[in-house]
């Protein structure tokens, strides 16, 4: 039994030196996303840590293998979406952008593995219709 959890230890020991790229943070807002207040609000609170150059890592973001799930979903989050690189994008991607918005704010985003631990990222109804009005995108 001791022999196990000494190996158990070793392995998590060892683990903390396996360590993924995280999306550098920048505070460089040339690029950002304009909205009106009300939305940008909603998408710092409860999207910006996996869709910007602003996420801010927890603690646990730091410890194996958390800091791998962490990292990988800020990496997909921010590839999908980036609301620092906004104006980096042309009509058409802004356009699909937009799309993807509307289609994942009502149902699926924030993920439920997020507001679990982030509770203030969990929508209301109104907030993900306005958010749906704001896109433009008609159903």
């Amino acid at each position: 039994m001791i022999r196990a959890l000494i190996v158990v230890v070793l392995i998590f020991a060892a683990m903390q030196f396996i360590r993924p790229e995280k999306v550098v943070y920048k505070d460089d807002i040339s690029n950002e996303i304009i909205a009106p207040a009300e939305i940008k609000e909603i998408f710092v609170r409860a999207c910006y840590d996996c869709h910007s150059n602003k996420i801010d890592y927890p603690w646990y973001s730091y410890v194996a293998p958390f800091s791998w799930v962490v990292t990988n979903h800020t990496n997909e989050g921010t590839r999908a979406l980036n609301f620092s690189n906004w104006e980096k994008y042309n009509y058409v991607q802004k356009n699909e952008k937009l799309k993807a918005i509307y289609r994942t704010v009502y149902s699926s985003m924030p993920l439920p593995a997020y507001t679990l631990l982030h509770k203030d990222a969990e929508l209301t109804k109104q907030e993900r219709e306005l958010i749906r009005d704001w896109t433009g995108v008609r159903k």
